[in-house]
């Protein structure tokens, strides 16, 4: 049996797609900088140290005098000497006037007048302990520091940008097709 019959073909459509990408190209260049640091103000004061020695007591003791103060101490013992005899001048003088007191004042005073007289000594350290006389007065030192600030110059630089926009294209690979036959169809 011819039974009549209706076929239909289709061929579907086929797009084909092509994408260019974008480009982007960027350069950044680094920043401008600029540093300056001074230097600091640095003062610096100082006093000398001072450091005296005397020791003109222990030259002293060892006889090594300076001839001011060998005039000095000569000077000093001449005028107590002088006292000295003065004084056993008057008090000679005294005894001779009252010779007539009995007693022997010219053979005791030629005794007293020749004799030499006792010195009396003991130990002795040449030079004497602490006859050199030592001061010290350490320096001072003052310091001031005037620090600067750093002088710090930016300047930035924007990046460079190209762009290029990607594109998409489109195109028709295969069109569409719709075939329809009538099979056993009589009209």
């Amino acid at each position: 049996m011819n039974i009549p019959s209706i076929r239909i073909e289709s061929t579907r459509a086929q797009l084909g797609m092509k994408t260019l990408p974008p480009q982007m190209e960027q350069e950044q260049r680094p920043a401008d900088v600029s540093i300056q640091q001074p230097s600091a103000e640095v003062t610096m004061e100082t006093t000398p140290s001072v450091l005296n020695i005397d020791q003109s007591k222990a030259r002293e003791d060892m006889d090594l005098k300076s001839i001011g103060r060998r005039i000095e101490e000569f000077a000093q013992r001449g005028y107590q000497d002088w006292l000295q005899g003065m004084e056993r001048l008057s008090i000679q003088g005294d005894q001779l006037m009252k010779i007539e007191g009995g007693g022997s004042p010219i053979a005791d005073q030629a005794i007293e007048n020749s004799g030499s007289p006792q010195y009396e000594f003991n130990i002795g350290f040449v030079p004497s302990h602490g006859s050199v006389q030592i001061t010290y007065q350490p320096s001072q030192l003052k310091i001031e520091v005037n620090p600067r600030k750093p002088i710090i110059e930016v300047q930035q630089n924007k990046p460079q940008l190209v762009y290029q926009a990607g594109k998409v294209q489109f195109e028709m690979l295969q069109h569409p097709q719709l075939e329809i036959d009538f099979i056993n169809y009589k009209a």
